[in-house]
């Protein structure tokens, strides 16, 4: 199998991230992974997009999966690492976080954003 690229951009509105959670389950439906996998991965993407909604400064959320035979990588472009203290959804991206990294298999952050796996077994 060669590997897949499908690449997502949405409005920073709030009101597209069930389109987001949709398409990421349909993704994650057709590498076989289990219902319980599916929606920590659905939980994870919704957590980076509100993320960037949050900084209330982007137009666009964009994100690119890549199919693999053995993992699912998710990238989700303007994620912050990194959240100042000052900012009114503080806790809440801080939470955000702390769920993603604890559901997937491995989470990285760039300069770009984040980069999420989930390993199919």
């Amino acid at each position: 199998m060669n590997k897949d690229n499908i690449y997502l951009s949405i409005p920073c509105k709030p009101d597209y991230i069930s389109l987001v959670r949709l398409t990421t389950s349909s993704i994650a439906h057709n590498l076989n992974l289990s219902i319980d996998e599916i929606e920590d991965i659905k939980v994870c993407i919704g957590e980076a997009c509100i993320n960037v909604i949050n900084q209330k400064n982007k137009d666009e959320i964009s994100i690119e999966f890549e199919v693999d035979e053995d993992k699912l990588r998710i990238k989700v472009k303007d994620v912050l690492e990194a959240i100042t203290n000052d900012s009114d959804s503080f806790k809440e991206s801080e939470l955000g976080l702390l769920i993603i990294k604890s559901l997937m298999d491995e989470v990285g952050f760039t300069d770009q954003g984040i980069d999420m796996v989930k390993y199919i077994e």
